[in-house]
């Protein structure tokens, strides 16, 4: 028999916006059950490089992604678990003049941003750390971006929602939602729910549902190409990033050091893994920076279905065709740190109608009304 659920709010996935979104909902009293296809954190929340950087991101994700940092900052007082999360730094290394050019007009535009980025020479940065021998011409540092264990804080979200009172629903894939003219009815093979809104948070099957309610959009599935090495003496301070990108690697505290770089390959709807050409691709330009990496053992590797939007930016937005139906997906490659400000953003959007942190960009109606496109 199928299960009759009712409450105000349903968010169809359980990953870290989803659940982020969730426990937010509850802090402001609102009712709210999740429903996740899977394991809650286990697709591309769970599988990501796991950076919390804002240094890189476009100006208009800018003060997202300050929001965002606030939440980091009290970590575990939010969700329960500080999850390996430590703010070691990000630095973004410039491997030819026009990329340290690149990072200094970056630094110039966001001067009052609050990122504190520090520009460094070759000469400087081989004094602090050596990286990457001559061809390292210099780079940008942020102090106070950094890393965390996504396998740990991804379910950490929907974990920490449920403590506060959301309903969680793992196992349960969404194969309908319908509005009967009064509510929304979300359909699982097990559950009937009905709710006054619906958050779409389905990260890389989202735009199932958003096409379902009249507003397809042009996301496609872009799988990372991760992998990390043996534990190694500790070494690696700094989360790097190379500007342009092509490569990317942190070493956590037992000694790891986990990368990434390079397409992944998808098998199917659920599935992908990374690519034998990407890995042959990605370790000599890991020996190239990190001289300490050449006789390193890699021990795995790994992907995963993550959605991309031509424009780089992710939907963060209100319906524009039907009442009372948000979306929040669109994150590949830049969604972990975001996390827990699309949450808190979420929520003050459905509990006030409005956001005081500017999303303006991130409006679904840019792909379905041509009169929004810039």
């Amino acid at each position: 028999m199928v299960k009759q659920l009712a409450t105000e709010v349903v968010v169809i996935g359980g990953g870290i916006m989803g659940a982020s979104t969730a426990l937010f909902l509850r802090k402001r009293g609102i009712p709210v059950v999740v429903v996740e296809r899977d394991l809650c954190g286990s697709r591309s929340s769970g599988v990501n490089f796991g950076g919390v950087r804002r240094q890189g991101r476009s100006l208009a994700m800018l003060p997202l992604s300050q929001r965002a940092h606030q939440h980091w900052g009290r970590l575990t007082a939010l969700i329960g678990t500080e999850a390996e999360y430590e703010r070691s730094g990000h630095f973004k290394i410039a491997r030819s003049q026009a990329d340290m050019e690149s990072l200094v007009r970056y630094a110039e535009k966001t001067r009052d941003c609050g990122l504190d980025l520090q520009l460094l020479d070759g000469a400087e940065l081989h004094k602090r750390f050596p990286v990457g021998g001559a061809k390292v011409v210099g780079g940008s540092f942020c102090p106070d971006d950094g890393q965390a264990n996504p396998r740990l804080l991804s379910p950490a979200f929907a974990t920490a929602a449920a403590r506060a009172g959301a309903q969680v629903f793992e196992h349960s894939p969404v194969l309908e939602v319908a509005h009967n003219g009064q509510r929304f009815v979300v359909r699982t093979p097990e559950m009937e729910i009905r709710a006054n809104v619906v958050v779409n948070a389905a990260g890389a099957w989202a735009g199932q549902f958003a096409e379902q309610c009249g507003e397809p959009v042009p996301m496609r599935i872009r799988p990372p190409a991760m992998g990390v090495t043996e534990p190694l003496p500790y070494f690696l301070h700094w989360s790097l990033g190379v500007e342009g990108g092509s490569i990317y690697c942190r070493q956590v505290r037992r000694g790891n050091v986990v990368f990434g770089g390079g397409p992944g390959l998808v098998l199917d709807d659920t599935r992908a893994r990374n690519r034998h050409t990407t890995v042959w691709a990605q370790l000599p330009q890991l020996v190239e920076l990190l001289p300490q990496l050449k006789n390193a053992q890699l021990i795995r590797t790994w992907s995963g279905n993550e959605g991309a939007l031509p424009d780089h930016e992710p939907i963060i937005s209100a319906s524009s065709r039907q009442a009372g139906l948000y979306h929040a997906f669109g994150f590949a490659g830049g969604g972990f740190q975001l996390g827990p400000g699309v949450g808190d953003v979420m929520a003050e959007l459905i509990a006030q109608g409005r956001s005081s942190t500017p999303i303006d960009a991130f409006r679904i109606d840019r792909f379905t009304d041509p009169a929004c496109s810039t």
